[in-house]
């Protein structure tokens, strides 16, 4: 996934906190739901970054090659530049693209 092309803000934004429990009805409910999904976001993102740094990756530096890697700095600099991963996540919440569940809540055809 793209996540420079997401219409979060790069910045920290002030929210109305009853957008974010329509959903829910509980505002923790919805905080625990965006953090479970800011994670999973990070773990997507390290994931990407690591394996694009893991080709410039060499087992015998030498003083020019460190100095002189500049699609790795590239690189780094287009991960720094995306949005944080909370704020993906409360975006995505937000607009309704993100699926969640309450076992509590379903029902059990057993019973």
């Amino acid at each position: 996934m793209d996540y420079k092309k997401s219409k979060a803000p790069v910045n920290t934004v002030t929210r109305d906190v009853m957008d974010l429990c329509e959903e829910t009805g509980n505002i923790y409910e919805s905080v625990a739901i965006i953090s479970k999904r800011a994670n999973q976001i990070s773990a997507e993102i390290k994931q990407d970054l690591s394996k694009k740094l893991a080709e410039f990756a060499s087992y015998n530096d030498s003083l020019e090659e460190v100095f002189e890697n500049r699609e790795q700095i590239e690189i780094s600099r287009y991960y720094e530049k995306l949005p944080k991963p909370t704020l993906l996540a409360t975006e995505e919440f937000v607009e309704g693209n993100v699926y969640f569940r309450d076992p509590s809540q379903e029902v059990n055809p057993l019973d």
